[in-house]
């Protein structure tokens, strides 16, 4: 019985992980935070700023989301 082999292929680099873009109800659901209290912390310059990505949509960096739930979840 004849052996078939399947070679992978290889990068010059590392794949680049996939960026996304956070809506408010993913970004509520990550927090933990209702709607005013996510705007509020906008405002005050302690959580990412919201994103233009529509005529009426906004969204997040949903690196950015991640990163400041894991720096409170740190203790930072």
């Amino acid at each position: 019985m004849p052996t078939t082999v399947i070679a992978a292929k290889t990068h010059a680099h590392a794949p680049r992980t996939q960026r996304r873009i956070y809506r408010l109800r993913h970004v509520m659901a990550s927090t933990g935070f209702g709607r005013a209290w996510i705007y509020q912390l906008m405002a005050d310059g302690k959580f990412p700023k919201a994103i233009r990505i529509g005529k009426r949509a906004v969204g997040w960096d949903g690196d950015l989301v991640d990163q400041w739930v894991a720096d409170r979840l740190e203790g930072r």
